[in-house]
């Protein structure tokens, strides 16, 4: 024997199975280059040196990270599929004569060429056009692209690690299933699951107590905070619904469908109903898989691009004024002295703030318990629902800035809350007890609730003495150093990008030395780094989105493939037994519809009632346009579906020529 037959007959193998085997390889290849191009860009010095981009890095960093769990998991599923799909030619192998280490040795050698020809094209591909994709992103984040061109080492160094551990690692799993199985389970190998599937009513349970879990959740969470705390476990409950319900639920369906005689005895309803009840089982998985990464795709997509076409949007709920001052005042001194020196800068730049807004306030977190509040941090608990942010504020500045001459006793305050109404009486608040007087339907609409992702209140008391008094309270019941109260001064500026953001420096140089404590922000100076973050979040989200759309036209191949195959002869026999070849069509055209569009409209309902909890969490990241992101979402929906289409007409077309092999004239 040849010592080079192994080789020749792994090649022949390949060309053979090209069908099957060519998408895979793409695949592959699509995954290189992407995890190479993710690698390069995180690690990429330039993109380091740039304003904020050691935020683009992390996120970039992150996205490697993704697309190597992905591609493990991913490659490993699809391989299986390909080995499934060739047991009956290995068994073929093995009655012939062929040993199972001979086999082996064929399977070694076919694994060695897709991995040469993954990685050589995959690495060539993402050297080239790592380049293009960089300058995409630069332009994405508004940063100036440079001149040059870089090979990254150690992108180099990671795909060929990762690839290779991806590709040994199929290989075994193959080695395993075929050591293992005799020879007459490797030739029944491609017909299994043809017996018909039990109801499995637990599952089904389990199916719809966790998709409605998950619904439930996102329906009824109403703070941005528990959104956060909540959102991951929804998304496990409707993974754990969806694959139940896909794997047993379907099949509980498509039986109550045939006991409807009505339904299932007409030609189209009875083959179909009957041909993917028979099927089910294995189909379910791949079509769970679909539907998961096309939610994964909407969400992801959705989100990204709302985010970054809401920019300005969430600069500006981030940063409700252009010149942002907050500071805490020691009882030494007061806030004359840093509104002297904001004024002195404003008229060095011949500037005047508009819509100047100032108050002295006290400010602390605590859990609400009906009309109790607990300040104390040993004490508090960390459930979302009940953690508030308090500000307590001067009757005399309430008045200034309202225009308003109310009055408050000792003991009397007058309360607001941006996101629910406080129905007490009374406010028990740091061992003290206050009188409910007004409730107030709006407060200041530059006030610092805008870039809180939790639940707040205004509090108006008396005057600056209970104000002192509180921050003091509050200050030694959990062992703080106390200061008289905080003091925020913020302000609009009439100019251009240029001229607010030299009046930010200077005013963070006149306020810094007399004021160390000042937290000075302003949108221009935080534009830079938005961008590098909600820019890479968005560059991500397509980048991701690309890659698992190409997962799910994989999977959908190979179960159009996988259906041609099993319906082959299923079909031959309907025309044997009297169907006319319009009515086999008709059949084939029913089942694949329902089969393959189920996945996108789960999905879709996926999105619909994870909308409002998505909204909380995009608050979270201060975009609270929910008109914007609804948009987004629609017309993310639209092309995904638009796209799905594509991709169905183009591999039912592969389904539709296999099949008909056996249903000809």
């Amino acid at each position: 024997m040849s010592r080079f037959f192994y080789a020749k007959l792994a090649a022949t193998n390949l060309k053979k199975n090209a069908q099957t085997y060519l998408p895979y390889i793409l695949t592959c290849i699509g995954t290189v280059m992407m995890y190479y191009i993710m690698v390069f860009l995180s690690k990429n010095e330039g993109l380091g040196n740039m304003a904020g981009g050691s935020d683009m890095q992390t996120i970039l960093s992150l996205g490697s990270y993704v697309i190597a769990i992905f591609a493990t998991i991913f490659l490993f599923y699809t391989h299986s599929f390909l080995i499934k799909r060739r047991k009956k030619e290995f068994g073929l192998f093995n009655i012939l004569g062929m040993e199972k280490k001979h086999i082996s040795k064929v399977l070694m050698f076919e694994t060695l060429y897709v991995a040469v020809i993954s990685l050589g094209a995959g690495l060539l591909g993402g050297i080239l056009f790592s380049k293009l994709i960089f300058m995409v992103l630069l332009k994405i984040l508004h940063f100036e692209v440079p001149l040059g061109f870089s090979v990254s080492g150690p992108a180099l160094a990671a795909v060929p690690l990762l690839f290779t551990g991806i590709f040994l690692l199929t290989l075994l799993n193959t080695l395993r299933q075929i050591h293992l199985a005799k020879p007459v389970e490797l030739l029944k190998g491609g017909q299994t699951g043809e017996k018909e599937p039990k109801t499995k009513w637990p599952l089904v349970m389990i199916g719809t107590l966790s998709l409605g879990g998950g619904y439930y959740i996102s329906l009824t969470t109403q703070s941005p905070l528990a959104a956060l705390a909540q959102f991951f476990i929804a998304v496990i409950l409707v993974m754990v619904g969806t694959y139940c319900l896909f794997t047993a639920g379907s099949i509980a369906v498509l039986k109550l469908l045939r006991r409807n005689k009505g339904y299932y005895y007409q030609t189209r309803h009875f083959t179909a109903v009957a041909g993917m009840m028979y099927r089910m089982k294995q189909n379910a998985v791949g079509l769970a898989n679909i539907c998961i990464m096309a939610t994964a795709v909407l969400v992801m997509v959705s989100t990204t691009v709302s985010l970054y076409i809401g920019m300005e949007d969430v600069l500006r709920t981030r940063y409700p004024q252009n010149i942002m001052i907050t500071t805490p005042v020691p009882a030494h001194q007061s806030a004359e002295g840093l509104q002297t020196a904001v004024h002195e800068v404003l008229a060095q730049h011949r500037l005047e703030g508009k819509d100047m807004l100032d108050y002295r306030y006290a400010a602390f977190a605590g859990n609400q318990e009906g009309d109790t509040v607990i300040t104390d941090e040993s004490k508090m608990s960390n459930a979302s629902s009940s953690v508030r942010q308090f500000y307590v504020i001067p009757l005399e500045d309430y008045n200034r800035l309202t225009n308003r001459t109310a009055s408050l006793g000792d003991n009397e305050i007058m309360i607001y809350s941006s996101r629910n109404v406080y129905k007490e009486d009374t406010l028990t608040v740091l061992n003290r007890t206050f009188t409910v007087k007004e409730r107030l339907d709006s407060f200041f609409e530059n006030s610092l609730d805008r870039v809180l992702i939790m639940g707040n209140y205004y509090i108006v008391v008396k005057d600056i003495a209970v104000v002192k008094a509180m921050e003091k309270a509050q200050a030694e019941e959990n062992g703080y150093d106390p200061s008289g109260y905080q003091y925020y001064l913020g302000f609009d500026l009439d100019a251009n990008e240029a001229d607010i953001s030299a009046v930010y420096q200077d005013i963070r140089t006149a306020v810094g030395s007399d004021y160390p404590d000042s937290r000075i922000e302003s949108p221009v100076a935080a534009k830079a780094s938005f961008f590098a973050i909600y820019g890479g979040l968005f560059f991500l989200g397509i980048f991701l989105g690309a890659l698992f759309i190409m997962a799910t036209v994989l999977i959908i191949y190979y179960k159009q493939v996988s259906e041609g195959y099993d319906d082959k002869a299923r079909f031959e026999i309907m025309q044997k037994v009297g169907m006319s070849r319009e009515e086999v069509k008709d059949s084939i055209r029913s089942q694949v519809l329902t089969v393959f569009f189920l996945p996108l409209v789960t999905a879709g309902i996926h999105i619909a009632f994870a909308f409002p909890i998505i909204t909380k969490l995009l608050a979270v990241l201060n975009l609270t346009n929910v008109g914007l992101f609804a948009w987004c979402t629609a017309g993310t929906i639209l092309v995904f579906a638009l796209f799905y289409a594509i991709v169905y007409r183009l591999t039912a077309k592969v389904y539709y020529r296999i099949v008909s092999w056996g249903t000809s004239a």
